[in-house]
């Protein structure tokens, strides 16, 4: 853990806007985390192609800034991003922004600042509160602060020091919900009555069970589409999802993608329920430090054709109508029947799911999963 006193005139904070700038921006996290052996970088081109709008959908409907905190030594010591995505700020009580990839060292001015300037360019447009940390973008990655569970992450799960809940806290953030994850150890039995239902809905008539296709993506991206919509139309503040962003995050999973770990449910043939599940390529990038040259590709796919032993559960969903009957019991038991003669995986992450979503905490339960981290979404109202 850092401990850096620096008295607030000495540091200088510098809108990220040139080559050096964006250097910067990536490199604090390296110096943040440079003595934690459980944080793995993220990919450099991961975190650019946020902020990038010929890469990030979201730039289409909404804007973003980010600023990097430098000491009188020019030592990269904080960082944050702020956004607005015009479809979601204007369904809360107020108009609400949102602040993510922040970063700092051990000392509360320097978050501070940090976060006083992320406020007020939100409030220069038109923002009352802002959420966070959050990202620009889909809420399947870099999305929630980590306060318990400080284990090595999968890919596109926030990582931070537990002394980050602290700064969080103390300048006003209030939690707006819990975001749990689970772990499931693949090689034991599922519980009996688990097990039980799930061969039951398998064999029902007219029930019947595919793995994703990229020969036949288009078909599977709407079918997802229609599934998903539908399932989260009566949670608050829900955005219907578009088949651009769909299509977009199946191009960013090609390179790891397994397509016998992304299953869909049909009754008599229309899509019911789906689960997206992705090797963790985490295991893929460790130690490449977020770059991504010729000698981490090579290592990159030797690591993805010997294998990696841990999963990722990045959504699942089940039209409102079929909520009661057992699809997402069956969809495991078929996604086990292809993972268990592999012999390969040891877990299945299932992350993250808001503490509001009783019946998909209850799947996780029925599986015999096991606690595995806790993140926060936060508010801070002006």
């Amino acid at each position: 853990m850092l401990f850096i006193l620096i008295p607030l005139g000495e540091m200088q904070i510098t809108t990220v806007s040139g080559k050096r700038s964006r250097k910067d921006f990536l490199a604090t996290a390296r110096f943040i985390y440079k003595d934690d052996k459980n944080w793995i970088c993220p990919l450099d081109q991961d975190i650019e192609n946020i902020f990038d709008p010929e890469k990030n959908p979201f730039h289409q409907h909404g804007k973003c800034i980010r600023w990097v905190l430098q000491d009188d030594n020019g030592n990269n010591i904080g960082r944050i991003a702020a956004f607005i995505n015009d479809k979601k700020a204007y369904q809360y009580e107020q108009p609400t922004g949102g602040i993510g990839f922040f970063e700092c060292v051990n000392n509360q001015e320097a978050a501070f600042l940090l976060f006083d300037t992320a406020k007020s360019w939100l409030q220069e447009n038109g923002m009352k509160a802002m959420d966070g940390p959050i990202n620009f973008g889909e809420n399947d990655s870099f999305w929630g602060l980590l306060v318990e569970g400080f284990t090595p992450p999968s890919y596109g799960m926030n990582y931070h020091h537990p002394y980050y809940h602290a700064f969080f806290t103390d300048y006003g953030f209030k939690t707006e919900y819990e975001q749990i994850t689970n772990h499931l150890a693949v090689r034991n039995p599922f519980p009996e009555r688990f097990t039980k239902i799930a061969n039951w809905v398998a064999n029902k008539p007219g029930y019947t069970f595919e793995h994703f296709s990229k020969k036949n993506a288009a078909k599977y991206v709407a079918d997802l589409m229609e599934i998903y919509n539908d399932a989260w139309k009566n949670f608050d503040n829900f955005v219907p999802i578009k088949k651009e962003t769909l299509e977009e995050s199946f191009h960013k999973m090609q390179t790891i993608m397994d397509e016998k770990l992304i299953w869909f449910a049909y009754i008599n043939g229309e899509p019911a329920s789906f689960v997206v599940i992705i090797p963790d390529a985490n295991q893929m990038i460790k130690g490449f430090n977020g770059k991504l040259g010729l000698i981490e590709k090579l290592k990159f796919v030797y690591r993805r054709w010997v294998g990696v032993s841990r999963m990722r559960a990045i959504v699942m969903g089940t039209k409102a109508a079929y909520q009661k009957h057992g699809l997402e019991s069956a969809l495991f038991i078929k996604l086990k029947e292809y993972v268990l003669p592999m012999n390969q995986y040891d877990e299945l992450e299932l992350s993250w799911v808001g503490d509001f979503n009783d019946k998909m905490l209850s799947i996780h339960q029925a599986t015999g999963a096991t606690f595995g981290k806790r993140h926060l979404t936060m508010r801070k109202i002006f």
